[in-house]
């Protein structure tokens, strides 16, 4: 996991390695996370496999540590979108 600065708001990030092979700019602080399908929730994994999830939970019942994609953070995130 490489540590970086988010271009567009300055804040610190990390990049994730996705199974697809694309970095993933996320927020540095890892979560923890409840993996249910089709939830609002997503958290890539450090193994770069991204999750649907629940953010809340029994921490006996916890899936695992993830980290939320820092483009549903940004405020700057509409400025990086594809035309």
């Amino acid at each position: 996991m490489k540590r970086g600065k988010c271009r567009g708001c300055g804040a610190e990030i990390v990049w994730i390695r996705t199974s697809s092979g694309k970095s993933m700019p996320c927020d540095p602080e890892p979560v923890t996370y409840w993996e249910k399908p089709k939830a609002a929730g997503k958290v890539t994994r450090p193994d770069g496999v991204t999750v649907s999830c629940e953010y809340e939970g029994d921490l006996n019942n916890a899936t695992g540590i993830g980290y939320i994609s820092h483009f549903s953070t940004c405020p700057q995130a509409k400025n990086f979108k594809k035309k």
